[in-house]
């Protein structure tokens, strides 16, 4: 493989709402490049892109994925990024690596809401781009309604400037210079004529003199047109450069990879980002010496390791050679440097500033972390990765699998960050957490077919609690005597509701030596265990104080046994008498949304026992404010989709808890004495 050329370098993410047809145009990206002998198809699964099986099963891609291509000498560095909300963790990975973004659009469906959401990340971080409507040889197809789509919901200016030649797009042809993408000559439809005006004085306000020269004579010239265009592309604002064409028939395809080489600029042209004892601050990448790299992505491979991608910021790596994680404070052996082509590595002698390469085995090193090619005391700041809010509870399908599947679980959770999961501290269970069921259906999969682990998922239990009204005395005997020596403790206790959030109090007022003081701790041990178990549905006791004053004992047959079942027995024996009553969790839940779907997710909120506090405005939309059940939003984050038309988010924390209604804590208590019940067998 020839050594790379740093100007001569193009890093491309392809963004874009679900079956825009990202993957399908990158596999023609290889193909017309002569990269590849045959184009990949999504469909028949022998994409170069979407080699998971995860992926070919479903017929789209749940995980990004890397290529290259050599287009009028420039080497060209694609990832293909998902389009489905659950996997657009891998979106915020790779807006960290390229230089430049091709926002792709469905010509039969418009500026749909991840169009929405990419543009947001492509302006957060200030990316050039280029907009490209796929699919206009779909009948169902209409640019009309993409244009206006672009202005009214996306506040763009689209700039057509590869515009279709006649229905069914059988070519395409420049709007501005006439000159087709491939001949035969060209027309441009009469209806797209008057839109050259509009590139046109977008082109002349970008220079003064420019502007001077266009009112004076009503025209530029092609190369000024195009430099102008350039400019554009690259400062990222409202006037949208839009190319036309079809991926699946290799419209428009040709004159976007010019447009990449022509007007996204090379990874020594655009400042690189470094923090410094805690101050931010940008530099111009190198292109000799010491190496600084970002990773931005794992894949964990159960025979090979793990394989770590990283985009060389400045300077240059080598194979074989020791680096530092400079996040991690480590020291790492690499071994041989690769690019990948999808699925497949070629390996290469060093990868200087701009390269995107991966290598095998970093054993310390993760998703965000720094690394370089000798001890350095700046980090790139790491990535910036979205929080999943749907959880499952998952189990092994066969007994004894429990290590093997939190290994494996682990493993997952390297290659996506956006992927959690814990040992939720009282119900037991292990959680897993993402973006949406299918994020956590592929996670699961992943399971399965990398690391042997299979389990079985359902909604994760509610952690209810339980607390009194009212204060009551209760008693706890514990005597048996069945020949030679007995247990004999017997407690007396007082129970006391406490204010919220002051969990749990033992206070000792025994006199007189009625329990010995070699007893006490046992009795509160004894109360603190009836505490977790509870008496109405078997969960924790909380906010009340436990006042041991009294007992009896015997000098023989007393034990720390017997008085910690005394405790336990008294403690239940007071909480039946002092009106307990459920607790449910209750979260703080931030929605953002349109202004046009406010109502809605208000309603919404209402019927799932929420109470809306506030609305503030944010970055154009709206966040509401609210207190929900948890039980009600165990599924919100695909009923906030549907309900959003996919534009709306959320966030979500625990706030407190608040008695559970008396018609849902009977259905509580019930189950949880069937349960009990089948428990018993």
């Amino acid at each position: 493989m020839p050594a790379l050329n740093p100007s001569k370098i193009r890093n491309v993410a392809l963004l874009g709402g679900p079956g825009a047809g990202k993957t399908t145009l990158a596999d023609t990206f290889l193909f017309l490049s002569g990269t590849v002998s045959r184009k990949g198809s999504v469909d028949q699964g022998s994409s170069v892109f979407d080699h998971e099986e995860e992926a070919k099963s479903r017929h789209h891609s749940v995980s990004l994925s890397i290529g290259h291509l050599t287009w009028r000498d420039v080497w060209i560095n694609l990832i293909d990024v998902p389009g489905l909300l659950d996997f657009y963790g891998d979106a915020y990975s790779a807006v960290r690596v390229v230089e430049g973004v091709i926002l792709v659009l469905d010509g039969t469906v418009g500026a749909e809401a991840m169009v929405e959401r990419s543009l947001s990340l492509i302006r957060r971080h200030q990316l050039p781009f280029i907009l490209f409507v796929n699919k206009l040889d779909d009948e169902r197809a209409d640019l009309n309604k993409v244009l206006v789509d672009l202005q009214d919901h996306l506040h763009l200016n689209p700039l057509p400037v590869w515009v279709p030649t006649g229905s069914g797009c059988p070519s395409v042809v420049n709007l501005v210079t006439g000159q087709p993408e491939i001949s035969p000559p060209a027309t441009i439809p009469d209806e797209l004529t008057p839109l050259r005006e509009r590139i046109l004085e977008a082109v002349a306000e970008t220079d003064d003199s420019l502007l001077e020269v266009y009112l004076e004579t009503g025209d530029l010239d092609a190369d000024t047109i195009s430099s102008g265009l350039g400019r554009l592309v690259q400062n990222c604002g409202q006037n949208a450069v839009l190319f036309c064409g079809s991926a699946h028939k290799e419209v428009g395809v040709r004159a976007l990879l010019d447009a990449v080489v022509d007007w996204f600029p090379p990874p020594t042209a655009r400042p690189i980002r470094l923090i410094e004892d805690g101050s931010e601050r940008e530099e111009m990448p190198r292109t000799t010496g010491g190496g600084i790299g970002l990773v931005f992505k794992i894949f964990a491979d159960p025979y090979v390791g793990r394989i770590t991608f990283f985009k060389v910021l400045s300077g240059t790596f080598t194979s074989d050679s020791t680096i530092v994680n400079v996040t991690a404070g480590r020291r790492e052996r690499v071994g041989q440097l690769l690019v990948a082509q999808g699925k497949t590595y070629e390996p290469i002698g060093e990868a200087p500033v701009g390269t995107i390469a991966l290598v095998g085995k970093l054993e310390s090193t993760r998703s965000g972390h720094t690394i370089a090619t000798e001890p350095i005391n700046r980090i790139v700041p790491p990535i910036e990765f979205p929080t999943g809010y749907m959880e499952l509870a998952v189990y092994p399908k066969s007994r004894g699998d429990e290590e093997k599947i939190l290994s494996g679980i682990q493993r997952v959770a390297e290659e996506d960050p956006v992927f959690r999961w814990y040992r939720h501290p009282e119900t037991g269970e292990t959680i897993i957490a993402g973006m949406g069921d299918q994020h956590l259906d592929v996670m699961v999969e992943k399971l399965k077919r990398k690391f042997g682990a299979e389990v079985v998922s359902r909604l994760p239990k509610i952690a209810y609690k339980e607390t009194i009204r009212r204060p009551a005395d209760g008693e706890g005997r514990f005597v048996k005597q069945t020949g030679g020596r007995g247990q004999y403790g017997i407690a007396r206790i007082r129970v006391e509701p406490l204010e919220p959030r002051s969990d749990f109090e033992f206070v000792n007022r025994i006199t007189g030596g009625a329990i010995p003081a070699r007893y006490i701790p046992s009795v509160e041990k004894g109360i603190r265990e009836g505490k977790e178990k509870g008496v109405l549905a078997n969960y924790p006791i909380i906010n009340f104080r436990a006042i041991l004053f009294d007992g009896k004992y015997h000098e023989v047959d007393s034990s720390d046994y017997a008085f910690q079942m005394a405790g336990l027995l008294a403690l239940r024996d007071a909480v039946e008498k002092a009106e307990p009553y459920l607790l449910e969790p209750i979260m703080r839940l931030e929605v953002t949304v349109p202004e046009e779907f406010v109502g809605d997710v208000i309603g919404d909120i209402n019927g799932k026992r929420g109470h809306v506090i506030g609305i503030e405005p944010h970055d154009g939309m709206r966040t509401i404010l609210a207190l929900v059940p948890m039980a009600s939003l165990q599924r919100y984050a695909a009923e906030l989709r549907s309900l959003t038309r996919g534009r709306g988010s959320y966030k979500m924390e625990f706030a407190h808890y608040q008695e559970l209604p008396q018609h849902l804590s009977a259905q509580v208590i019930a189950e949880a004495r069937a349960q009990r019940q089948e428990e018993k067998g």
